[in-house]
């Protein structure tokens, strides 16, 4: 198959949007869609009431009968909710999640797949994290349902996903291990989805995505190329400088005068290396430049993937405040891009754009009250009583350290779950609290500023596509 040259990263929550995906791919690239956090996008979307119809008109497409009726009564609200009330919970997962719970995470990744890919021939991927492990198996199987093309997957070790691909592809069922923190030999967490317990009457076979690992070591690559459950059919070789969540600096942990995680040569991808296993490869970090992308393809990589662009178009899924702010910022060569060693949950970096207003002012941070009411990025620990609970070091710290967690893992902790909702304007409304903001963008923010030239009242992810691709020769 002819592989596309530029991916427009995955990029949660719903930043990477079924707009921006579709937008990508209509245009002959890879547009992708963030699946973390995907039943809360839907659900909220619902309660805003849906103004352009589009997730109704998804959800009558859904291919087996009889489950979004139950959905639009609990969740849809005519023309909207008020602006000051908060938003209807969704439960978070549990150890044994609901047919309810798991039947709302297959309806909203297909849905948010299906608006990606209708109206047009070009090919749509889904991105989903390995450190948000529970909703994957039921958010792949709905994306599958909407005939998804690609699956990218990267913080962590996806070595089971391929092999979940290809389960659900002939109509069985699925398993994956559940990392379980502080866990003995007998302390194991394995979920299932199986879509014949779930659905009456699901497809007796789907399509088998592409499977794209998001990797940041050659030794990574060689394991998930010999020892993953199924076949990867390609690599994402993703350097320190992307957006989002970087892999930990590889051996004693070094830090520069600003308290940034320093990575060194060790952390560099020998891509001759990487060749000699004979699959694609596209590199990511700081090559969303139309020399980095020749650089790339010299290098013998397919192409690049690109996010920071993709993000600040107009296309994204970005509130347009938060999207103005930063824009504005660029134009201004004031924009600041961190590290930070200890924002997120997972303990990888975390880079955070400083930006006024957000959680990544220190004052602002400390006046949010600890709440964990979304729990994506909790991880299972096993209780005396031989149960699973889950925990996450950014919730109440006297929640966190009963539950055995380490207090010390608590310092600096912030809720990406609830800020990455704000960035794209669903803020929960608390009785004293709306949460606020905290924005990723990767450190090469030299694109924009060559666009904002080009393009001063702001871009498309079309534009972004035709000044990264303008030097390639049409295939």
């Amino acid at each position: 198959m002819r592989f596309p040259i530029v991916i427009q990263g995955g990029m949660g929550v719903a930043v990477s949007d079924w707009r921006l995906a579709k937008a990508v791919a209509s245009a002959g690239q890879l547009g992708v869609v963030s699946g973390t956090g995907i039943n809360v996008v839907l659900a909220r979307r619902l309660q805003e009431g849906d103004r352009d119809g589009a997730m109704r008109r998804a959800l009558a497409q859904f291919p087996i009968a009889g489950y979004v009726e139950r959905i639009l009564e609990r969740y849809f609200i005519e023309g909207g909710k008020p602006a000051d009330q908060p938003y209807k919970a969704v439960p978070m997962y549990t150890a044994v999640p609901s047919a309810e719970w798991q039947i709302l995470n297959v309806v909203a990744s297909f849905v948010e797949v299906f608006l990606a890919k209708e109206g047009h021939t070009g090919v749509v991927g889904i991105n989903l994290l390995e450190k948000v492990q529970m909703p994957n198996l039921s958010a792949l199987y709905g994306a599958m349902l909407a005939d998804v093309d690609y699956v990218l997957m990267g913080a962590g070790i996806p070595r089971e996903i391929p092999g979940v691909l290809d389960q659900f592809a002939v109509g069985a069922a699925a398993s994956l291990n559940i990392y379980v923190e502080q866990a003995g030999a007998e302390d194991k967490l394995v979920v299932h989805f199986d879509p014949r317990e779930i659905f009456d009457h699901p497809p007796a076979t789907l399509k088998r995505p592409e499977f794209l690992a998001i990797i940041a070591s050659n030794t990574l690559a060689i394991a998930l190329a010999k020892k993953a459950t199924g076949k990867v059919n390609g690599f994402i070789v993703e350097g320190p400088t992307a957006g989002g969540h970087n892999a930990p600096p590889r051996g004693q942990a070094v830090f520069n005068e600003r308290g940034e995680p320093v990575y060194g040569q060790r952390d560099v991808v020998d891509l001759v290396k990487l060749q000699d296993l004979g699959l694609p490869f596209w590199l990511a970090g700081s090559y969303g430049s139309p020399e980095r992308l020749a650089e790339a393809l010299a290098s013998g990589a397919v192409g690049i993937q690109v996010g920071t662009a993709f993000a600040l178009s107009n296309d994204s899924g970005f509130s347009p405040e938060i999207r103005q702010s930063l824009l504005n910022d660029i134009a201004n060569d004031s924009l600041n891009i961190f590290t930070d060693a200890l924002a997120s949950p997972t303990g990888f970096p975390f880079k955070v754009a400083e930006l006024n207003t957000t959680l990544a002012l220190e004052p602002t941070y400390k006046e949010r009250p600890r709440i964990c009411d979304l729990g994506y990025l909790r991880v299972a620990y096993p209780r005396e009583d031989g149960t699973m609970g889950f925990r996450c070091p950014a919730e109440p710290i006297d929640q966190y350290v009963k539950k055995g967690g380490d207090i010390n893992e608590t310092t600096g902790r912030k809720c990406l779950c609830n800020a990455l909702f704000a960035n794209i304007g669903m803020p929960q409304q608390r009785k004293e609290y709306t949460e606020q903001p905290l924005v990723t963008l990767g450190d090469d923010i030299k694109t924009v500023s060559a666009l904002l030239e080009l393009h001063p009242q702001g871009f498309s992810a079309v534009d972004v596509l035709e000044y990264l691709l303008a030097a390639v020769p049409q295939q």
